[in-house]
C-alpha cells in the first residue's frame, strides 16, 4: 500500500476535486437540468429542445450557426435536435437560397403556441434555487463572465 504523503505536502493540492471550479459548476448544471425534467416533461421537450425553442420564441428565425453560437452547441447536437423539434412542428428548416450551405431555422404557429404552456417554467425553477434575487444576478453575470471568455480562446 502507498504511504500517504505527509498533510504539510501541498504539490497536489490542485488536483483536489475541491479546488477546481468546474466540479460545482458541473454538478450544479446536472441538477438544475434534473430539476428541469418533470416541468419540460410536460411539454414533451428535452432540455436542450426548450432552450432551442427560447431562442426561436425570442427571434422567430435565424440560421443554424447563429443558434449554435446562442446555445454554444455545434451543428452535430443541433442538427439531430432541429430535425426531431421540425417533427412535432415547431419549427422548419430550410436551405438559404442565396447560400445552400445555410439552413434556416423558423419556429411554426404550433411552435410559438407552446410558448404560452411554457410561461410557468422559469418562474417554478426559481423557487427549486435557493438564492436570492441578488445572488441570482450575481451567479448570473460571473457564469457569462466565464461564457464570453472561453469565446476569446
Amino acid at each position: 500500500m502507498a504511504k500517504k504523503q505527509p498533510e504539510t505536502d501541498h504539490t497536489y493540492d490542485c488536483l483536489r476535486l475541491k479546488s477546481q471550479l468546474c466540479f460545482p459548476l458541473y454538478a450544479c448544471s446536472k441538477e438544475v437540468i434534473r430539476r428541469y425534467r418533470p416541468l419540460l416533461d410536460r411539454l414533451d421537450l428535452t432540455y436542450t429542445q426548450y432552450i432551442t425553442m427560447m431562442v426561436l420564441w425570442e427571434h422567430r428565425e435565424m440560421n443554424v450557426r447563429e443558434l449554435g453560437e446562442c446555445l454554444y452547441l455545434d451543428s452535430g447536437t443541433l442538427t439531430p435536435m432541429l430535425k426531431k423539434l421540425e417533427s412535432k412542428g415547431y419549427l422548419v428548416r430550410k436551405r438559404c437560397e442565396d447560400d445552400q450551405r445555410e439552413v434556416l431555422i423558423r419556429i411554426t404557429e404550433e411552435g410559438d403556441a407552446l410558448k404560452k404552456e411554457a410561461l410557468s417554467i422559469p418562474e417554478e425553477m426559481a423557487a427549486c434555487v435557493c438564492l436570492t434575487k441578488e445572488e441570482a444576478e450575481t451567479l448570473y453575470k460571473l457564469l457569462y463572465k466565464i461564457l464570453s471568455s472561453s469565446k476569446e480562446n
